[in-house]
């Protein structure tokens, strides 16, 4: 486990997963409450993040929605009154609720059912201060992402489902890229077909 990553006195890297989109594309059902090994892919996100040793915060359409029931002890909920605008809104909620002492996010989207907690192990020991973005072993970008805290007036201040691609751009001068096993950076699963097509790859 993972000792905090302290960075200086008191600081130390926070983990924030994205929960609250709507799940449109699945037709009726929850993305985040499809089974992985048995359990709901936001409990099986969330208790790999808590196993890094890290505080993790988890954004939610509100505080009493369903998927709150999904988060295992510890994973602190975030609530997201314009969840329907995006992603946008659910990182300005999720870094407004982040305390002082933390120095950085890094920020992973609940739908991908690929990222280990080593890989969240590994960022966090690779993270520079800079910002730093997974890959695909391939060197496709994907998640999660690092930012630190000096951009987190950035992040606080974006719109749309565009995620946090303008403040990448803007800071690409401390960009880093950190390549993770096979496609573990860009596997997230947004549809029933691509459910079926990825439990159809898994081994056994």
């Amino acid at each position: 486990m993972a000792q905090g990553w302290a960075m200086g006195a008191g600081m130390t890297l926070a983990i924030l997963i994205l929960a609250a989109g709507q799940s449109s594309r699945m037709r009726g059902a929850d993305k985040l409450a499809e089974p992985v090994d048995g359990t709901a892919l936001l409990s099986v996100v969330a208790r790999r993040a808590l196993d890094t040793g890290l505080p993790v915060w988890v954004t939610l359409p509100a505080l009493f929605h369903p998927r709150g029931a999904l988060l295992p002890r510890g994973a602190q909920p975030v609530p997201v009154p314009d969840a329907d605008e995006g992603m946008a809104a659910s990182i300005r909620a999720g870094v407004a609720a982040l305390p002082a002492t933390v120095s950085g996010v890094m920020i992973l989207p609940a739908d991908m059912p690929e990222i280990t907690t080593d890989d969240m192990m590994q960022m966090a020991e690779t993270h520079d201060g800079g910002i730093l973005r997974a890959t695909s072993a391939d060197g496709t970008p994907g998640h999660p992402v690092i930012f630190p805290r000096y951009t987190f007036a950035q992040l606080q201040n974006i719109s749309g489902d565009n995620g946090a691609r303008s403040v990448i751009f803007a800071n690409s001068d401390a960009l880093r890229l950190c390549a993770l096993p096979g496609t573990h950076a860009t596997t997230d699963l947004d549809t029933p077909e691509a459910w079926a097509d990825w439990r159809a790859r898994q081994p056994g």
